[in-house]
């Protein structure tokens, strides 16, 4: 019998296929459970069959079929609106999302060496920046080749798909726009949402590549450390390190850290997902935890990473990629300026990477982060290069890169709107 990471095929096949036809007879629980039974399912068994397919297992195989596989069925309309709604209750309501951001953060930043951390914390924002520069410059150049104006090509391709996602930069975005030029901030939304979808599948196609040059030269590829030297482990410092993971106390670790960074939020104005990597960051530096006990947040991020990555992305595809918006506006042209925007961050991340004693791949991912779906789009493309440790630097390239595109972008509207 067929079998899938060490179990019967047959297993999650009819118990999949039982959670669908279940939600024919809208018997799916609308909350975590029947969110879960869902995006598990398709998770444990389009994964992997992306990650078989001639080509697209070489390009991100698994994380584009995880992404746009429910996606292309949600607007087909082939799920049922019970399956969707109890997708949409784990996803938005119990925000499942944010919780294996944080678990990846905080797991990541925990059983990372403080040289490692420091180093690749100083040394991100050289390639971000200089990434951010060449992808307006590509931008702006291509999409005015295929006839935009600079305003369009501005506004409404190339300043989406920096802006950090959809909720963190199209909404805000939306509402700078009907500020400055007037209208509703809805009909700016239904403009700005292609460019940043496709942006995104652009980089996840980028960060699968990525991931092949890094296999094909080793030299080059860091495999998931940023800066150039001697692995540092994380070496146990008493012998209770090696007792068994209390998963409770990791969970409440990076719980508590997070929730610790949302009460953070209004007197610091910083998002919660940017405090917490500032927390998990301090707490390393100053051996806030004993080892042992970083040991219990790894194990946890440890499970997240290797089982919950592709259901995480079912979950995103079916909630957060709405593709009845790209196609309203898709056209060759379109696609071509989008994808230069990608193309110019990934390569200039890499070169500069390079140039600054950096793992090159490495650079090109984090830097081709900012052109993601926020947090959504994080986890996708660190799943397409299965670089998930590399998330607390992916987040710091989304979120800061993201807030100073929208801020910027709001001032250059009133002045050229």
């Amino acid at each position: 019998m067929p079998e899938l990471d060490g179990a019967p095929l047959l297993i999650p096949v009819v118990l999949t296929a039982a959670v669908l036809l279940a939600g024919r007879f809208r018997a799916i629980p609308e909350n975590m459970i029947g969110g879960l039974a869902v995006i598990v399912g398709l998770g444990m068994l389009l994964g992997p069959l992306g990650n078989r397919l001639p080509l697209v297992s070489r390009i991100g195989g698994g994380a584009l079929a995880c992404l746009l596989t429910p996606s292309i069925l949600v607007y087909a309309k082939v799920f049922d609106g019970n399956t969707v709604r109890a997708v949409t209750a784990l996803m938005k309501q119990a925000n499942f999302l944010y919780f294996v951001i944080a678990t990846l953060v905080v797991g990541s930043i925990l059983g990372m060496s403080r040289k490692l951390m420091v180093g690749g914390l100083i040394r991100i924002f050289p390639p971000l920046l200089a990434g951010t520069v060449a992808a307006v410059a590509a931008g702006l150049a291509v999409a005015m080749l295929f006839g935009n104006s600079f305003h369009r090509a501005l506004f409404y391709i190339v300043v989406p798909i920096l802006g950090g996602g959809i909720g963190e930069g199209v909404i805000p975005l939306s509402s700078a726009y009907a500020s400055a030029l007037g209208g509703e901030p809805g009909s700016y939304v239904a403009q700005l949402i292609p460019a940043a979808i496709i942006g995104n599948i652009a980089a996840i196609i980028t960060a699968g590549v990525l991931r092949r040059l890094g296999d094909r030269k080793p030299e080059l590829d860091g495999s998931g450390r940023l800066v150039r030297g001697p692995e540092i482990a994380v070496a146990p410092t008493d012998s209770t390190v090696t007792r068994e993971p209390n998963y409770a106390l990791g969970v409440l670790m990076i719980t508590g850290l997070f929730v610790l960074a949302s009460l953070l939020e209004k007197p610091v104005h910083l998002p919660a997902p940017v405090l917490v990597i500032i927390l998990a960051v301090l707490c390393k530096l100053g051996g806030v935890f004993p080892a042992s006990v970083e040991a219990d947040a790894r194990a946890v991020y440890a499970i997240i990473a290797r089982w919950f990555i592709f259901p995480t992305m079912i979950g995103l595809g079916m909630v957060y990629l709405p593709l009845n918006n790209v196609m309203s506006v898709l056209s060759i042209g379109y696609v071509i300026a989008c994808t230069a925007v990608v193309l110019a961050m990934a390569l200039t991340g890499f070169l500069v990477g390079r140039a600054i004693a950096m793992y090159p791949v490495d650079a090109a991912l984090v830097t081709v982060c900012h052109s993601g779906l926020g947090g959504t789009g994080d986890v996708a493309i660190l799943s397409a290069a299965d670089r998930m440790n590399l998330m607390p630097f992916a987040q710091i390239s989304t979120r800061i890169g993201g807030v100073t595109t929208v801020i910027s972008a709001a001032w250059l509207i009133r002045l050229f709107g």
